[in-house]
């Protein structure tokens, strides 16, 4: 599971001209689920969501997390992140979950974080969404969880 994280001062989701989430200063996450990830993949991402130090500590040192600061978390689902970018001039969707499981581990890692933080807000999985942000920084980060491996 990938988490493209980004720290903004704000961001919100819109569908059809309707905002769907928002949220103040916090943490916008654009979420991929990938083929094999399950819900143990999903619990790991959100711990280190929660607990990656992307804010400013009183010296102005990134030491802080959304935990820490009780900031907003939005989360995102795109099925784009896992995309095999390697060859050619076109992406590949097929390390990309399929789309039943992608939504039913998507709205699972949302129900943990709606039950671990708040405030929590999220887009729409499957929607054609419009994503507003100001991104403080800019600070963005790729995290991934992968599926896992044949021995596990």
């Amino acid at each position: 599971m990938i988490g493209l994280l980004q720290r903004v001062t704000r961001a919100q989701v819109t569908v059809a001209g309707e905002p769907v989430g928002a949220i103040a200063a916090g943490l916008l996450v654009l979420v991929g689920v990938e083929r094999g990830d399950g819900e143990a993949q999903a619990a790991r991402l959100l711990e280190r969501l929660l607990g990656y130090r992307v804010f400013a500590d009183a010296d102005g040192r990134m030491n802080r997390s959304l935990a820490d600061t009780g900031g907003g978390l939005l989360l995102v689902p795109q099925f784009t992140l896992p995309a095999d970018t390697q060859k050619g001039t076109r992406p590949s969707f097929t390390p990309a979950a399929a789309p039943a499981d992608g939504e039913r581990l998507f709205r699972h890692l949302l129900g943990l974080a709606e039950a671990a933080h708040a405030p929590v807000a999220s887009g729409r999985f499957g929607a054609d969404m419009q994503v507003e942000l100001v991104n403080d920084g800019p600070v963005t980060f790729w995290l991934r969880v992968p599926p896992p491996g044949p021995a596990d």
